[in-house]
């Protein structure tokens, strides 16, 4: 059990061991973003947090992620922030089993909800969706809490269509051999098994409208209207679709220090995390403080009140 961020809570100072001790970052499958980012930012902690090294760790991402910070077995983790908010709080995937000690860093990136098929299926539409062969992601990924909100939010339940849960790649690979009619993302754009997809086949990505948009919004509050912009992938045009903050989180017992550490090596040097993802544009001060889901880290706290960011009440432990 990994409990190597958890020492010494409270301290004002981070003093750096005698040999760098290693945080595990709990990420998700190698065909989505959260891997990639993931191993930027343990790259960057090695690099600006003295005495410390990480290592991105692959999961099943959102909700195993928030059961591993839990447990101790990770230090960070990537999670979309309404997975984050039903741990926080023992709702939906977690009923009865609230995580109270959950704290946030950052806010890094929105993720988008992808909705894709190939271009001769004949589905155009969400509503086509019924009857046919959907992955709905991984089991334990925040991809599938986010497409049932979706889905039964617009009068589709599992029973309408057959689920099948697969992991980016794994979802990819079975639209491209025809063993599935479409698969649905939540990634932040571009990602990368959508990209090898499009790059051997041609892909349509299904818009919302904005009634469906509507209702997806009144099944889950934290969605928020979204453009796929064209030209982000092969032959895929404007898409209008859906977005979910994503969030960093840590236990609320780790090390002040630390958090504060990894918080201010994550914002000043953001640039070498652009320079491996794209997603990264969108990891700054303002959108943490209008997207985190759940209370900051007092290390986290600490760092934002010293640049004088505008902290909102919720954020405040």
């Amino acid at each position: 059990m990994r409990r190597l961020g958890y020492a010494l809570a409270g301290l004002m100072t981070l003093a750096a061991p005698a040999a760098a001790a290693e945080l595990s970052i709990a990420t998700g499958g190698t065909g989505g973003v959260y891997y990639p980012y993931g191993g930027g930012l343990a790259e960057l902690i090695g690099r600006h947090v003295p005495g410390y090294t990480a290592t991105a760790e692959v999961t099943g991402a959102s909700v195993e992620n928030m059961a591993l910070i839990a447990r101790r077995d990770s230090d960070l983790a990537l999670a979309l922030a309404d997975t984050v908010v039903q741990a926080y709080s023992g709702t939906g995937r977690f009923e009865g089993k609230a995580i109270p000690e959950l704290r946030a860093l950052a806010a890094i990136y929105p993720n988008a909800v992808h909705i894709v098929t190939l271009a001769d299926s004949g589905i155009a539409s969400l509503q086509d969706l019924r009857g046919k062969r959907v992955s709905v992601g991984a089991p334990g990924s925040g991809t599938e809490v986010n497409a049932r909100a979706l889905l039964e939010g617009n009068g589709i339940a599992y029973e309408d269509f057959q689920p099948q849960r697969l992991n980016f790649n794994e979802t990819a690979d079975a639209l491209r051999d025809g063993a599935i009619d479409a698969g649905i993302w939540s990634v932040g754009p571009p990602t990368s098994s959508i990209l090898n997809l499009a790059a051997t086949r041609a892909i349509r990505m299904i818009p919302l409208t904005e009634a469906e948009i509507a209702a997806a919004q009144a099944a889950d509050p934290v969605f928020a209207p979204y453009t796929i912009r064209a030209g982000l992938y092969d032959g895929v045009g404007d898409t209008p679709t859906i977005s979910i903050p994503n969030a960093l989180v840590v236990h609320a017992e780790m090390d002040e220090a630390l958090a504060y550490a990894i918080t201010k090596a994550l914002f000043e040097h953001v640039d070498e995390l652009r320079a491996i993802h794209p997603a990264a544009n969108d990891t700054t001060v303002e959108f943490t403080m209008a997207a985190a889901p759940i209370p900051l880290h007092p290390g986290a706290l600490r760092y934002f009140m010293e640049i004088g960011a505008a902290v909102p009440d919720r954020l405040t432990p």
